[in-house]
């Protein structure tokens, strides 16, 4: 554990020589021993929560916030590992917005912990509000790692949730996906819907098509005997009374054969019906118009 202040430039690289607070960065790097060293998960968090307040004198003191924005976020990063180790993933995000206050304002790599964290035990729910806010935020979406943002939320979160129009609106409405990305997130949408409406109608889908492909048969065998009829509605009219009758008793006999006491063949039995009754207005009106002969 170290408590020499003048060393802490080695885990604050990339801020050079300017340090936003000493007292800041020397705890973040205690916080760093004892979450990874000593496995000291409550300490770890307990000193980040110390730095944390360190951060908010400096502002009040004067100090200009940008120097401290890196030593918070690697606080915070440091903060969600210790909670998660602990099992109190539940406190994630109310512990990191006590420090930001909107998540518009995460930096991206603490709010791509707090997706993969939820995401990871399955309640990519808790998270929702948070991302969706954040990606409608413009200040946001300049951001390099916007586009790789936007992706993880549609896959880690809204996809799991099952909110296909808000993931469609996301790809489509959005240029941080390129025409690649979007025909791929719309591949994965298409599916998520296909799988949803699978789950919605699956106990009753395995009876359907065996119905609607009776059914079918039997609308085909409707419209070809129909097309029949009208093609040798003349010749029928020339054939005296009983043979006609006749032809339309072995029709009835053809379609006892599709099993009519099953329930896909009552729609037929019923158009059969109107058909011999057409045949028959058809018949007779054809009759009432030929000569009548002595």
């Amino acid at each position: 554990m170290k408590s020499d202040p003048a060393p802490p430039a080695a885990p604050l690289r990339g801020l050079g020589s300017v340090l936003p607070s000493v007292a800041a960065a020397a705890l973040l790097e205690e916080a760093a021993d004892l979450l990874v060293v000593h496995l000291d998960f409550p300490a770890a968090l307990h000193t980040c929560e110390r730095a944390g307040r360190n951060l908010n004198l400096d502002v009040l003191a004067g100090e200009p916030a940008g120097v401290s924005l890196e030593v918070k976020c690697s606080l915070c990063v440091v903060g969600i590992q210790a909670l998660a180790e602990m099992d109190r993933w539940q406190e994630v995000l109310s512990w990191v917005l006590q420090y930001y206050h909107t998540p518009e304002k995460l930096p991206p790599k603490v709010l791509e912990l707090c997706v993969l964290l939820y995401s990871k035990v399955q309640e990519p729910g808790a998270v929702l509000e948070a991302a969706r806010a954040w990606l409608r935020d413009p200040d946001n979406q300049g951001l390099p790692e916007y586009s790789a943002l936007a992706e993880l939320h549609l896959q880690r979160v809204l996809l799991p949730l099952g909110r296909l129009a808000e993931a469609e609106e996301l790809v489509v409405g959005s240029e941080a996906f390129s025409v690649e990305q979007q025909l791929e997130a719309l591949q994965a949408i298409s599916t998520a819907r296909q799988k949803q409406r699978q789950e919605l109608c699956g106990p009753v889908k395995d009876q359907k098509p065996r119905q609607e492909g009776s059914s079918h048969k039997f609308l085909l065998l409707l419209m070809l005997l129909r097309r029949l009829w009208n093609s040798a509605v003349s010749y029928f009219v020339s054939l005296p009374f009983k043979k006609s009758l006749l032809a339309t008793l072995i029709l009835c006999l053809l379609v006892v054969r599709f099993d009519p006491a099953s329930p896909p063949s009552l729609p037929f039995l019923c158009k059969l019906a109107q058909l011999l009754h057409w045949i028959r207005g058809t018949l007779f009106a054809s009759l009432s118009q030929l000569p009548i002969q002595d």
